[in-house]
């Protein structure tokens, strides 16, 4: 047995000291922000090297964004790893619209991964817009425009105006879940009217939602067979046409793994989540006409 020397003793010990109380002060998240907003208060703190974004609550671990602060670029949060391969599914889009901004993730990375492609993002509170441009480093500008209103109306008044996009990503939760009225037949129905030849819609839901067999049925009832990607959340993958093979998605991703992998994207796992589409059973689409 080897021996220790007595004089390496105290030095151990108040490294061990020194590191717990390192962890004890880091327990408590700091809040650098707080404003209240009509869907809940806002609040931004950093938490174990993380800047994250929450309504009402900084211990509820249902966070709406967290950015790590020695690696901004990487995707924390599996729901948005797994919503950045719907790139397997149409690798190049040009125009793309995000329903939902927080602390803006999805818009800075794919920003960056697509520096020709325009972003247009709708959020509906005007106090996520300014905590993702104060705290979040989020700039919107002539490619990265922003629109303060409500999903649903932006998205039929494109329709109207005949806009097209080559995907639409909806990412909009309250406080507690996805607002109803950005979940029924009539509002998927506007959503795949605004998409370009070959354009999909990538949808970020719960997978322990009551309404997970009426969300599947919905998303079938207006677009057929969809991939299911599950990790936590849930991620819809859908498409205006016909999704494409998988000798075509295992294709995109080694053509996108060497820019993916940087961001934490773990793209031989992302691409296991792509399994045969699926179609659901006999559960019943939501209706708007539920809601009245």
């Amino acid at each position: 047995m080897p021996h220790i020397r007595p004089r390496l003793i105290f030095p151990l010990a108040i490294g061990a000291m020194a590191l717990l109380l390192a962890l004890s002060i880091q327990a408590e998240p700091r809040l650098l922000h707080s404003e209240p907003s009509p869907f809940g208060k806002v609040l931004v703190f950093e938490d174990n090297g993380e800047r994250c974004l929450n309504f009402n609550s900084m211990t509820d671990l249902g966070r709406q964004t967290c950015m790590d602060l020695q690696e901004p670029d990487e995707l924390v949060f599996s729901y948005t790893r797994m919503m950045i391969s719907a790139l397997f599914v149409n690798p190049a889009p040009r125009r793309i619209l995000i329903v939902g901004l927080g602390g803006a993730t999805l818009q800075k990375t794919l920003a960056a991964l697509l520096p020709d492609a325009i972003i247009d993002t709708v959020e509906i509170d005007p106090a996520i817009a300014r905590v993702a441009e104060d705290y979040f480093d989020y700039r919107p500008g002539p490619r990265q425009r922003l629109f303060v209103e409500d999903g649903r109306a932006y998205i039929e008044n494109a329709h109207r105006r005949g806009q097209q996009y080559d995907m639409v990503m909806l990412d909009a939760f309250d406080v507690n879940y996805v607002p109803e009225h950005l979940m029924t037949v009539e509002f998927l129905e506007h959503v795949k009217a605004i998409l370009a030849q070959g354009g999909i819609v990538v949808a970020n839901t719960f997978t322990n939602s009551d309404l997970y067999e009426r969300e599947s049925a919905t998303y079938a009832h207006v677009f057929g067979p969809f991939f299911n990607l599950r990790q936590g959340n849930r991620v819809i993958v859908a498409a205006r046409d016909t999704l494409p093979g998988m000798d075509i998605i295992q294709s995109n991703a080694k053509a996108w793994k060497d820019k993916l992998e940087p961001l934490s994207v773990d793209v031989a796992q992302e691409l296991d989540r792509y399994t045969q589409p699926q179609s659901p059973g006999s559960a019943k689409p939501l209706r708007d006409s539920a809601r009245q």
